[in-house]
């Protein structure tokens, strides 16, 4: 009867690191197929509790020098930066530094009135109201600060409306340097970095310096570097991975402090992108960011013990469905390979001229749905509405916001592209239209508050 519990566990250990082998070897073919597919040049990092199963690096670090990757790369991570001045001001609050509820006018006594009424949580959350005032106006952080200074009003009252822009982030960054006595970069280095046991972060490190993966397009050419605004962490693959774990387990800030960090206005994004909590334990935490083709995105399940991290340098749109598909082998479901993105297909041909952009996507959906993912075709053609609308090309987002509302998309969707027409209109001052097109947003899903806000605030000016 001894000899059981010992045969039991013989016999389901090689099992067990049979079934993980099989999963590396799927892990694999799928990053093989879809750099292949030309879906995916960077580095990727998988874990199981806190093992790595899996660790690869596909493609070029720099496509003009043919320099191939490494796992020691520097990678941009865009918006997943966000998440260290948000860790920042939750360390200052809880070190009696700063509070949450601290007026902006406080930090920022040349601002109008209303900052009076804008808080540092508003700020954590995107919901200062603070609208997006254009490259112009906002390109810089001393642009941000001169131009708020002339800022009349705000888009909404702080705390109604959901406004992701990058003020918000800026003006965080300052808070940090008055309240720390340092600079941003230093604070990080100093506070945060040496928490979750980051040794390679840097802040705005040169794109162009050693150590670093260069960005570039699909003709393999580098990409100018387009932010001019700072306080960008850059940071190889592994030690994104520390960060999440670290993070998450309240080895940076408490679990409370990370909690309220997570809290989000209805429909958007926190300064930790997505989370999920139960009371104060965290759940999930997903990020994904990018700026001038770098992109990138993290997955982390402390339920399941999943996690994920992928960097690249040839921004393709596809880091979520290849998170789904790395989800699904680890939970030894069947899993698809990505396609090709049909908004990243569409975006620049569009831009360049909007009649044949506008035929190449009809030619694409007629003939090429193979090839290129039309599963979430509304979300695509929103992202383009965007990217045209940041540009300034109002007339042409509208087009493409009324071809993408009619499709047959969840209610929720096609809201976001009535809400996003409704901005639209009201740029080229036709408030009736904007009005209209705000109203059929929240009749179709009476959840959008932004919707409802931005209607509110127009019916009142």
């Amino acid at each position: 009867m001894k000899m059981r519990p010992a045969l039991v566990i013989f016999v389901l250990f090689p099992l067990s690191l049979f079934a993980q082998n099989k999963q590396q070897h799927q892990l694999d073919s799928l990053m093989k197929v879809a750099h292949q597919r030309g879906i995916f040049n960077g580095n990727i990092l998988v874990a199981k509790g806190n093992k790595i199963i899996y660790e690869q690096s596909f493609g070029l670090a720099d496509a003009e020098q043919k320099l191939p990757l490494s796992k020691e790369m520097l990678f941009d991570v865009g918006s997943i930066s966000k998440e260290f001045n948000g860790a920042a001001i939750m360390w200052l609050s809880e070190h009696g530094k700063l509070s949450l509820d601290d007026e902006l006018i406080k930090y920022f006594p040349s601002f109008p009135l209303w900052a009076k009424t804008v808080k540092i949580r508003h700020l954590i959350n995107y919901t200062s109201a603070i609208p997006i005032l254009g490259p112009e106006l906002d390109g810089n952080d001393s642009l941000i600060l001169e131009s708020l200074k002339n800022l009349k009003t705000l888009a909404a009252a702080p705390g109604t409306v959901y406004i992701y822009n990058h003020i918000n982030v800026s003006l965080q960054r300052s808070i940090i340097e008055m309240v720390s006595g340092m600079n941003y970069s230093t604070f990080l280095q100093t506070h945060i970095f040496p928490a979750a046991g980051m040794k390679h972060a840097r802040v705005d490190y040169p794109v162009d310096a050693k150590g670093m993966a260069r960005a570039f397009d699909e003709e393999g050419k580098t990409v100018p570097y387009a932010q001019q605004t700072k306080g960008w962490v850059r940071l190889p693959v592994r030690d994104l991975y520390k960060w999440m774990i670290t993070l998450d387990a309240g080895k940076v800030i408490p679990a409370s402090a990370l909690r309220e960090l997570g809290r989000n206005f209805p429909g958007g994004e926190s300064s930790l992108g997505t989370t999920s909590f139960n009371d104060d334990a965290l759940i999930s935490h997903q990020h994904q960011g990018s700026n001038s083709n770098y992109e990138a995105a993290f997955y982390h399940n402390a339920k399941d013990g999943i996690s994920i991290v992928m960097m690249t340098n040839n921004q393709q749109m596809n880091v979520w469905p290849l998170k789904t598909a790395i989800v699904h082998i680890l939970q030894n479901e069947p899993f698809t390979i990505p396609k090709k993105s049909l908004y990243l297909s569409i975006r620049d041909k569009i831009l360049a001229d909007f009649s044949k952009g506008m035929e190449y996507y009809h030619s694409l959906k007629s003939t090429g749905q193979q090839s290129y993912d039309f599963s979430f075709e509304i979300g695509d053609l929103i992202s383009t509405a965007k990217y045209l609308q940041r540009r300034g090309r109002f007339d042409d987002a509208i087009s493409i916001l009324k071809a993408a509302v009619v499709l047959d998309a969840k209610a929720q969707d096609r809201s976001y592209g009535y809400e996003l027409m409704g901005e639209c209109y009201e740029k080229k001052g036709n408030t009736s239209l904007a009005l209209e097109s705000l109203q059929t947003a929240v009749s179709l899903y009476p959840e959008n508050k932004n919707a409802a806000g931005m209607m509110l605030r127009l019916k009142n000016n």
